[in-house]
């Protein structure tokens, strides 16, 4: 996502059309999770100009469409994946195949999963996201799923929810992601040279920064060994997230002083009475 209500006059302007909000969302961020494009293939011109205001180093971690990883479990989805793969193609190696399991998915799934992903164009990567307890309690499926993955290059996602369910909700928005989010224990294996890591904090800035402790040395860690590791920071209500990863990406340049800035965000124009 590049566009929330309340970033509007923070860190988007207020006048700039639909169109062009992309552009100003990759200078405060070099990646984007595409959310939108679980509910609905997005026209191919419409991702042409999503390649066009980003630039080269901008990476976009695009969900699979719900019909194809929820209601059919990627069987029988080729007509669906074609249409999808061809909307994509202008974003050409910037883009991140992203499979966000059903909690329903289990280890007895494993097989149909890398059917699935052996089918892939080569040269695309793939990222896979799992819910289903087992996979995260049990020695035996989380082995089975890391090979599984490991043999056609796939990276597992790891959703941080730790921080978040430690202590009751407060605020409305964290009432609201109380029932929404799935309990899983933090994971910071990464399989590939490009782990992808999805943490959720707090409306407590103070929380959320504590809590992400950890990924700073994890990520710094996969820096110090070639790997090149992007990371989604996200609240309850996500209305300070732009601000809260840049200042993630400020705590892991503190431990890897060779890693490079961010983009310098565009000017937002100041309020005016008229």
């Amino acid at each position: 996502m590049w566009t929330h209500k309340a970033w509007a006059g923070r860190f988007l302007p207020r006048s700039q059309p639909a169109g062009e909000r992309l552009r100003a969302y990759s200078g405060w961020c070099n990646a984007v999770e595409g959310n939108t494009t679980f509910y609905a293939t997005p026209a191919r011109d419409t991702v042409e100009t999503w390649a066009k205001q980003t630039g080269p180093g901008f990476r976009f971690v695009l969900k699979l469409p719900k019909v194809v990883t929820h209601e059919r479990r990627l069987t029988g989805v080729e007509v669906e994946m074609r249409a999808f793969l061809d909307a994509i193609e202008p974003l050409g190696d910037r883009a991140v195949l992203w499979t966000q399991l059903p909690g329903s998915f289990g280890p007895t799934d494993v097989d149909t999963l890398v059917r699935f992903l052996r089918r892939l164009p080569v040269g695309l990567r793939r990222a896979v996201e799992v819910r289903h307890p087992e996979f995260h309690t049990d020695a035996r499926s989380t082995s089975l799923l890391e090979r599984a993955l490991i043999d056609v290059d796939a990276e597992w996602v790891p959703f941080d929810t730790e921080v978040f369910f430690r202590s009751p909700p407060i605020s409305e928005a964290e009432q609201d992601a109380w029932g929404k989010k799935p309990r899983l224990p933090r994971r910071t294996r990464a399989l590939t040279d490009r782990p992808i890591v999805r943490y959720l904090g707090r409306d407590s800035t103070k929380e959320t920064v504590e809590g992400w402790r950890p990924w700073a040395e994890v990520v710094a860690d996969w820096l110090r060994a070639g790997r090149s590791p992007t990371v989604f920071v996200h609240t309850p209500d996500n209305d300070d997230a732009p601000a809260l990863a840049r200042r993630f990406h400020d705590d892991v340049r503190a431990l890897v002083p060779g890693l490079g800035p961010l983009p310098e965000p565009e000017p937002v124009e100041p309020a005016t009475l008229f």
